[in-house]
């Protein structure tokens, strides 16, 4: 599946409404105040440790010009986002995968309406410890049958994958089962979302699984491209053949659309009743006009 630029123009309508309706909110605050930069408040934000980055990149940069604002971030995973979300307990959702429909049904049911924003684009990265000399790629088809339910119990050394891979234990670290980075590489990989083995080390905490993976030579993993970015000193990066040779993710071999099946776009996801308080309107506004320079500067692709 390559990038859907079409997400493109959707930021691009909802930056223009909020700018509307943030120059508003701002007057208000300037005819109480004299100055937007005495806006206070509460933002709550939650959701997929993949977002957790920008989002926090975000609320610092935005607590630079808005002092007053408390924004605070947590990583419950998608899932765990969502339920928080549609229940009215946050403001803000981070994303790795799109809402489903059971989601979208309960924030109907609690009267949530909410706005989806694509912020960025990602690419899970799948890796290995340093000193595994012997694997520089996976083919989708490998991957799979590591992966699967049916290897459970059953693919647990590095020579049951490949010939030529030696006789090594095989230790997995991948995604919770709550984290939508779960439920995206299940459905590109194994087929089907949440299908996959259940005899791995599985956290919603993405630097969990970074240190698995470096403590541990017959270790494969997986999580988003950032997170190997910042510790590239303790990871080995392994290449994807989708068919047509293997691929490493980059920003190019994302917008081009070579990394498959592994780049996704990330989302935000913005309670409407939320967006009547100035503090949260202010903050998505800054979010669309500095998403793309601050996804890029925490490794990822910005839109």
């Amino acid at each position: 599946m390559k990038p859907r630029f079409g997400w493109l123009i959707v930021s691009c309508a909802v930056a223009a409404s909020l700018t509307a309706c943030g120059k508003q909110q701002s007057g208000q605050q300037n005819a109480a105040d004299g100055t937007t930069s005495t806006l206070s408040g509460k933002i709550s934000i939650d959701g997929s440790s993949t977002v957790l980055p920008i989002s926090e990149a975000l609320a610092e940069e935005f607590g630079k010009q808005y002092p007053q604002v408390q924004v605070s971030v947590a990583k419950s995973g998608t899932g765990g986002g969502f339920k928080k979300f549609a229940n009215g307990e946050i403001d803000i959702a981070g994303a790795s995968r799109p809402i489903r429909e059971e989601e979208d049904a309960l924030c109907k049911q609690n009267g949530i309406e909410y706005i989806e924003i694509p912020i960025a684009y990602d690419a899970m990265a799948v890796v290995v410890n340093p000193q595994n000399t012997w694997c520089d790629s996976l083919t989708v088809a490998e991957l799979k049958k590591i992966w699967e339910p049916a290897a459970q119990g059953k693919i647990n050394n590095w020579s049951q994958i490949r010939p030529g891979f030696p006789n090594e234990r095989l230790t997995l670290f991948g995604a919770g089962t709550d984290s939508g980075t779960f439920d995206y590489f299940t459905a590109a990989i194994v087929g089907k979302e949440k299908a996959s083995r259940g005899d791995y080390t599985g956290s919603e905490d993405d630097d969990i699984l970074v240190q698995g993976v470096s403590r541990n030579k017959g270790a494969l993993g997986y999580f988003g491209l950032a997170y190997y970015e910042n510790n590239q000193d303790k990871l080995k990066l392994v290449g994807i053949d989708s068919g047509n040779g293997p691929v490493k993710p980059s920003r190019e071999t994302v917008l081009n659309g070579t990394y498959q099946p592994l780049a996704r776009p990330l989302f935000l996801y913005i309670s409407v009743k939320a967006l009547e308080r100035p503090e949260v309107a202010t903050f998505v506004k800054f979010a669309l006009e500095n998403a793309g320079k601050l996804s890029d500067e925490v490794g990822y692709i910005g839109l």
